[in-house]
């Protein structure tokens, strides 16, 4: 009977062997359909979350052309995705003509060498015909084995930011016109004070001349009468001098309510780009509790501007952290303290005054004014401006300004 029993399961071995593997073979069958569901599931989520971004996003072949585009793409160019994919370079022919040959470029170059891209350019708004400027990204997806298999990638409307970035070059242009026509009102005056003291002396000596020359040599009428053209031609360019001195001179202040932070805040916003050009940090530090004060804004924002660009001069060559802080807190008095601290190359202590004179400058371009016009903005907003070392490296100016009293004016 076992005999029987054995040889009737050796018979049926082969077949058993080929239920088993059936089985297996089911069984793989099953696990990859289970596996490519899951990965269209994936695939699917992904794509609606695409469709739900609020920027322009897209996927592309690993050869670079179109495999996906999102309704916010499809919206604003006005296309459909049949017409998309069966039109693979139909999109460049919305960029602007000037932005093209730099697009195409740089697109192609990301695409082939499966690095991906990043441009900016200036795109054909469908339902209006504007062009609109455009951030451009795209990043490689790869398999196991490192291949590309999809470039995923967005396409972001920056043309208010480069429309507020237009308004900010503006703004610091404007600025720096203020500057120099303040710094030339400041030198002439300065040239005219400098003029005005010898020349006067001179007027003073042929005044006694003229008495001395008038009491001894009574019958020298050639002498005095040179003499007297000396003090008159000396009066005539001290009035000159006066009359250029005049031209320069300040008029009332343009005053009003201020807040020293946005001050400071609007000025770190204009000037940012330069810091990130010689990579250097400029961190605010600024006192919620401030109070208001009453001064002009464009002359507040100028000092501000003149000591931010002097610490990014004198840090933009040093090794090491460049880092510059500015800090607003209360003060004694009733005032304002904000300071400007760097990590330059600092400042001798015996020029801590001397930097605030005419003509004085420790830069090699420098006109030894910034300073100067500085200092006596500051004085004529009943304040100071002074400046002193920084433990270890760099130079801290401060200055302090009356605040605005509530119920005073």
């Amino acid at each position: 009977m076992l005999d029987s029993a054995r040889a009737f399961e050796q018979e049926r071995q082969p077949e058993l062997e080929k239920l088993r593997a059936s089985e297996q073979r089911l069984a793989e069958t099953s696990r990859l359909y289970r596996e490519q569901q899951q990965a269209a599931t994936k695939l699917q989520i992904q794509v609606d979350l695409l469709q739900q971004l609020p920027v322009a996003a897209w996927t592309l072949n690993p050869d670079g052309t179109p495999d996906f585009v999102n309704r916010v793409w499809l919206e604003f160019s006005g296309q459909t995705l049949d017409f998309v994919r069966s039109n693979p370079e139909a999109w460049m022919n919305a960029v602007r003509p000037e932005d093209r040959d730099r697009v195409i470029r740089t697109f192609w170059e990301g695409a082939s060498s499966g690095r991906g891209f990043v441009f900016e350019n200036r795109g054909l708004r469908a339902h209006d015909g504007a062009y609109r400027w455009h951030l451009q990204q795209a990043v490689p997806l790869h398999d196991a084995q490192g291949n590309v298999i999809k470039f995923v990638g967005t396409t972001t409307d920056i043309d208010d930011q480069k429309r507020t970035e237009e308004a900010l070059r503006q703004a610091q242009g404007d600025l720096a016109r203020i500057n120099r026509v303040t710094t030339m009102g400041e030198l002439t005056a300065s040239l005219a004070h400098e003029i005005s003291q010898p020349i006067s002396g001179a007027i003073t000596n042929v005044n006694v001349c003229l008495r001395k020359l008038g009491g001894d040599k009574p019958n020298l009428d050639e002498v005095r009468t040179a003499v007297t053209r000396i003090g008159r031609d000396a009066q005539r360019a001290a009035e000159i001098v006066n009359g250029i001195r005049s031209q320069f001179e300040r008029g009332a202040l343009d005053r009003e309510v201020l807040d020293v932070n946005e001050i400071n805040r609007e000025t770190v916003a204009l000037l940012r780009g330069q810091g990130m050009r010689y990579n250097i940090s400029v961190r605010t530090d600024l006192a919620d509790d401030l109070l208001q004060i009453v001064g002009d804004r464009v002359q507040l924002q100028q000092v501000a501007m003149n000591l931010i660009v002097n610490s990014i001069e004198a840090m933009k060559n040093v090794d090491g952290i460049r880092e510059m802080v500015i800090r607003s807190q209360r003060y004694e008095n009733e005032q304002i303290l904000v300071s400007f601290s760097d990590t330059g190359v600092g400042l001798p202590s015996q020029f801590a005054e001397q930097i605030f004179e005419p003509f004085f400058t420790t830069k090699p371009h420098g006109t030894g004014m910034g300073l100067r016009i500085s200092r006596s903005i500051i004085e004529s907003h009943g304040g100071h401006l002074w400046a002193e070392r920084t433990v270890g490296r760099g130079a801290t100016f401060h200055m302090n300004l009356p605040a605005l009293i509530p119920g005073h004016r």
